[in-house]
């Protein structure tokens, strides 16, 4: 549940390290930052597990290469089994003078088959699928001059903002910036400070809330899923409640299960299953991303690209973001509020943001008053003397420098990890160094009195 400033920052820490990690997460993008070697777990795989050194991308495709030579395989030993199946049923008097190990090695075939088929048959992905009214209207909804406050504190203010069919509006912003209150105001669950919002005659809104407030965790997955009866209307076709549960991942001895024991992004896959029984024109996501696994988050990937209606979406996954959304809004948490092409982007606002910040936080540069040839100072020792004229241009230098390294982490991180890691390792010791001279400066201006 960190927010993508605290991702990043996380992403830099481990970059720049020295130590070892192990790393257990679903970010791809977080994955693909930091990692050497990817380990998969899963029952997929023959070992329980499947390993490839290099990064995600380089996991990603020869996890892809695994599974089509598996699917591969199970092919061609269910043609092997089924030559066999057609002689074991001949006469019990040819089978006789067949080698009884034939008898054997079809009977091991068999078990790898149904080995086979049991593993691929996990490797489906969830089926997420929401399901639009197909409207026509150009403008479903239409905010104009949104402000709202909460404890005192502006969150926006005079924001702006137009959902039509097929537009995908991603909101970002540090946690606590205001990203649920502005989904909650578009809902017409807050009225705002100031501003309003105008939807299409009927429209459907649906939202899924951060948190899973509107699961019941007493309930059985079975009634979550199938709250009337047995089967499920779906895109206007009945559906079991096992083929339902099925269709989400979950194993038909689970239905008896209380909601409240299953496991984060089980929660999280009985929300969407809830949501996609109800036609919408707008999807209102805040987090739905949070525990999901790597084939979910696909899966709702792909689900969302498919919808016909809006999508505005909080999601802390770039990933998701930055291949779904058509804009972003970016949050300060101080009443601002602006419009980014991706998240790249506003995280680069971000950082220079913080940049300027953190340059006026500085001690101004003290201008030296000029005196009388015989006034020098005479605490400082002639050495400190030439010290101290000459620092204000060293804290200058040190300065540059270590706005050439920041910018050279830009160019590392598209080359290779080790690269990286020298980068930032140069940033530290080019910050440490500005640090060391201001504190020098510092001292010699108290010793001059």
């Amino acid at each position: 549940h960190l927010d993508l400033p605290g991702v990043i920052w996380l992403e830099r820490l481990l970059r720049a390290s020295k130590f070892a990690y192990l790393v257990a997460t679903h970010d791809r993008a977080f994955l693909r930052a930091v990692a050497d070697e990817v380990i998969e777990i899963s029952r997929v795989y023959p070992a329980g597990y499947f390993r490839a050194e290099g990064n995600y991308d380089d996991f990603a495709q020869r996890r892809e290469e695994f599974l089509a030579g598996q699917a591969a395989q199970e092919a061609s030993t269910a043609n092997r089994v089924r030559v066999e199946t057609q002689w074991l049923g001949r006469k019990a008097a040819a089978r006789t003078r067949k080698a009884a190990s034939r008898i054997e090695d079809a009977a091991r075939r068999r078990e790898q088959l149904a080995d086979l088929k049991e593993r691929n048959a996990a490797a489906g992905m969830a089926g997420i699928d929401f399901v639009g009214t197909l409207r026509q209207s150009r403008k479903l909804l239409t905010a104009v001059g949104l402000s709202h406050s909460l404890g005192g504190r502006q969150l926006f203010s005079g924001l702006d903002a137009t959902l039509h069919p097929g537009m995908r509006l991603g909101l970002l912003g540090a946690n606590g910036s205001g990203k649920s209150t502005l989904l909650r105001v578009l809902a017409g669950l807050i009225t705002p400070d100031s501003g309003s919002v105008t939807i299409a005659d009927g429209l459907r809104m649906v939202m899924f809330e951060q948190g899973r407030t509107a699961l019941d965790t007493n309930q059985t997955l079975r009634k979550a899923l199938c709250p009337v009866g047995d089967e499920v209307d779906f895109r206007g076709r009945p559906m079991h409640v096992q083929a339902w549960a099925k269709r989400f991942l979950f194993k038909t001895e689970q239905l008896e299960v209380p909601v409240g024991s299953l496991s984060g992004g089980e929660q999280a896959r009985v929300c969407i299953a809830q949501l996609m029984l109800r036609p919408a024109d707008v999807l209102l996501l805040d987090e739905p991303t949070n525990d999901l696994d790597i084939p979910a988050l696909e899966a709702l990937e792909e689900s969302l690209e498919e919808f016909p209606g809006a999508v505005v979406l909080v999601s802390h996954d770039r990933e998701l973001m930055d291949r779904l959304c058509t804009e972003v809004v970016g949050l300060d948490g101080c009443g601002n509020a602006s419009n980014y092409a991706s998240v790249s982007q506003w995280l680069a606002a971000l950082e220079r943001a913080e940049a300027q910040r953190t340059e006026a936080l500085k001690p101004a540069p003290l201008t030296k008053k000029a005196a009388p040839s015989a006034a020098k100072p005479k605490k400082l020792s002639w050495n400190e003397q030439r010290e101290y004229d000459g620092i204000e241009a060293a804290i200058q230098a040190a300065e540059e420098r270590a706005a050439e390294c920041e910018a050279a982490i830009q160019t590392a991180a598209t080359q290779s990890h080790t690269a990286l890691t020298e980068a930032c390792s140069a940033l530290d010791a080019a910050k440490a160094e500005v640090e060391r001279l201001y504190a020098r400066w510092q001292e010699l201006e108290a010793k001059r009195g």
